[in-house]
């Protein structure tokens, strides 16, 4: 197994996880360590703020693309000016908006989810659900993007690739930029699900967080 292997596998097995399989298996063996609850309650809320500060910043980011889409009709179709820059502009901003508020959306449960049984569930059932849906299933997606996308944004960074359009925006790398950004947004937001998920299931549960409508 090469070194690139071993990299993989420590960011599947973050501090965030293997703390959970600790407390689990602390509870288990009854050696439970209030300090390790306190430090785990502390992690999670460190990731839960970032997300949280994220999506307080590409949140703006709607009502710039509505006052520029604006902008570009009215200059388009009263004054027969159009800007290249500014469409392209745009759809910048559209992907930073949904990728970089990924992590909060996962926090405050934002995401399409396909709930047959899952509201008729109690909160450690929904727990345990949260915890093996992050784990293998979560985790291993933004691995699998982390992985896949590494080579051509490499090179997109090497040649700082821009826009085919000569009037376009040339900074096409740093939107590419935002696809392992975001892996590891939700990778970070996913772990540290599974460890509020597993403090609800030991009986040390965190505060709930507010509803996504309110948040955003």
């Amino acid at each position: 197994m090469n070194s690139l292997n071993f990299y993989w596998i420590i960011l599947a097995f973050n501090p965030l996880v293997l703390m959970a399989f600790w407390l689990l298996i602390s509870v288990k063996w009854q050696q439970q360590n209030q300090q390790s609850f306190v430090w785990a309650g502390k992690l999670v809320a460190i990731i839960d703020r970032v997300s949280e500060a994220l999506i307080e910043i590409v949140k703006w980011f709607a009502a710039a693309m509505v006052l520029l889409t604006a902008a570009l009709v009215i200059g388009r179709y009263v004054f027969g000016v159009g800007s290249l820059k500014g469409q392209e502009a745009v759809i910048y901003m559209h992907g930073f908006l949904f990728l970089f508020a990924a992590g909060a959306t996962l926090l405050h449960n934002g995401h399409v989810r396909v709930d047959v049984f899952f509201s008729q569930l109690d909160s450690r059932q929904k727990s345990i659900i949260d915890i093996l849906g992050s784990f293998f299933f979560l985790i291993p997606s933004c691995l699998t993007i982390l992985i896949v996308s590494q080579s051509f944004i490499a090179i997109s960074w090497k040649v700082l690739e821009g826009s085919p359009e000569a009037d376009g925006l040339q900074l096409v790398y740093l939107l590419k930029t935002a696809i392992p950004a975001f892996a590891i947004l939700m990778l970070l937001q996913g772990s540290a699900q599974i460890l509020r998920g597993t403090l609800q299931l030991i009986g040390q549960p965190l505060p709930a967080t507010k509803a996504a409508t309110e948040t955003i």
